[in-house]
């Protein structure tokens, strides 16, 4: 029995990407089988392949947002790197970059100039402000990005602000960079145009940012930093159980509160106090609440507290770190690892795509080397041996 395509299978793109969301974009696209060649510079490729050095010698990024791509590198300011990617063009259908502000214009590749050359071609931009507007020629960064949004203003404890964790503009804007190319992808297909994406990291955060910029337009004021509490719900956040780790768990609504108070704080007359009746009370006497809460929870160890939350059907987890997260059991049951191949031979195992498509086979392929395709491309292309050397020699490659 043959092996199924990958809904992808047939569809090239091509990509002038660097850092995480033109990446994350397009190794997600290749994750679904389409052919991703990876525009890189020549001497070092991607600046993310040296943020850090940690798996094995790669870096952590580089080895997360680019597996089953092919790198090609090239000099873009030199002609003869030009029209090499010219020619790529010719046969591509997506084409994806985040190059700094004004950079493929310079190029002569903007929008305009891409739909009248290559009119089947799907061009993606994202950029850091939009191609638009009084920030359009702004760089920017995933920090930034966060700031400007408000994001880092709810993020924190009550005396500090923090950055969130992970670099969260960029993966909004990677995914709705993605979303936007196989919604491209499927209008193309079924009307025959070409309709070009724009994706910018601060509107695609702006958009993770809804429910609290009602709370604030609607409400006068922002919702308060409370760490691992939250804003509008209480009680729900992590307690101090009695051998110092934390618990984590949510009251949703008013049945959830009387169950809570009738069998694991023991305390049912709280259940109709006026202070906690409600769960807008119950934010409003929050510290009077987490007191009640807080001395419960410091009687028991975390898996005794856990266990009689789930006994009685209350949502609770503990606060794990990095290392436990990979350890999970849910990963190892459900089989989510996978090995894969990095630069030099070694493998690091990387998390399967989180939405499984049933019957279809997982791509997992390896992480490229810079220019590790180059030559195979050119040849591909009717580059000759002679003619790829030549190149090299002028550092085109």
């Amino acid at each position: 029995m043959s092996t199924p395509r990958l809904p992808l299978s047939g569809i090239t793109v091509v990509s002038l990407e660097q850092a995480v969301a033109a990446p994350y974009a397009t190794r997600q696209l290749a994750d679904l089988g389409a052919r991703v060649i990876k525009v890189e510079r020549p001497g070092g490729g991607d600046f993310a392949r040296r943020y850090d050095t940690t798996v094995h010698g790669e870096s952590s990024y580089f080895v997360w947002l680019n597996r089953s791509k092919e790198s090609l590198t090239l000099d873009l300011k030199a002609p003869g790197g030009l029209a090499i990617l010219h020619q790529l063009l010719d046969t591509a259908d997506v084409f994806v970059q985040n190059l700094a502000p004004g950079a493929v214009d310079r190029l002569g590749l903007g929008t305009e100039v891409l739909a009248e050359r290559w009119p089947r071609l799907i061009p993606c931009t994202i950029s850091g402000y939009g191609t638009s507007g009084p920030w359009a020629d702004r760089k920017s960064y995933d920090l930034l990005v966060q700031c400007q949004t408000g994001l880092v203003s709810l993020t924190g404890t009550a005396e500090e602000t923090a950055r969130v964790g992970i670099s969260v503009a960029d993966i909004a804007a990677g995914m709705y960079a993605y979303s936007g190319v196989l919604t491209a992808l499927y209008t193309r297909a079924t009307t025959g145009t070409a309709h070009p994406v724009e994706v910018s990291l601060f509107e695609a955060l702006a958009e993770w940012m809804g429910q609290p910029a009602n709370y604030t337009r609607y409400g006068g004021t922002q919702p308060q930093r409370l760490g691992t509490q939250h804003p509008t719900l209480a009680p729900y956040g992590a307690y101090t159980a009695a051998d110092g780790r934390e618990v984590l768990f949510s009251i949703q609504n008013e049945r959830e509160w009387a169950v809570l108070c009738a069998h694991f704080l023991g305390r049912p007359e709280l259940t109709d106090d006026p202070r906690f009746a409600t769960s807008s009370a119950r934010v409003a006497h929050r510290d009077e609440l987490n007191a009640v809460v807080a001395e419960r929870c410091a009687r028991s160890d975390t898996e005794d507290i856990l266990k009689d939350l789930e006994a009685i059907n209350i949502a609770c987890a503990g606060v794990n770190d990095v290392a436990a997260f990979l350890d999970h059991q849910v990963l190892a049951a459900r089989g989510r690892w996978r090995d894969v191949a990095l630069p030099g031979g070694a493998t690091a195992q990387a998390l399967l795509p989180p939405a499984d498509l049933a019957g279809l086979p997982v791509r997992m392929d390896p992480v490229p080397a810079a220019g590790e395709h180059t030559e195979a491309i050119l040849a591909e292309l009717g580059r000759s041996g002679e003619e790829i050397e030549a190149l090299r020699t002028d550092g085109v490659i």
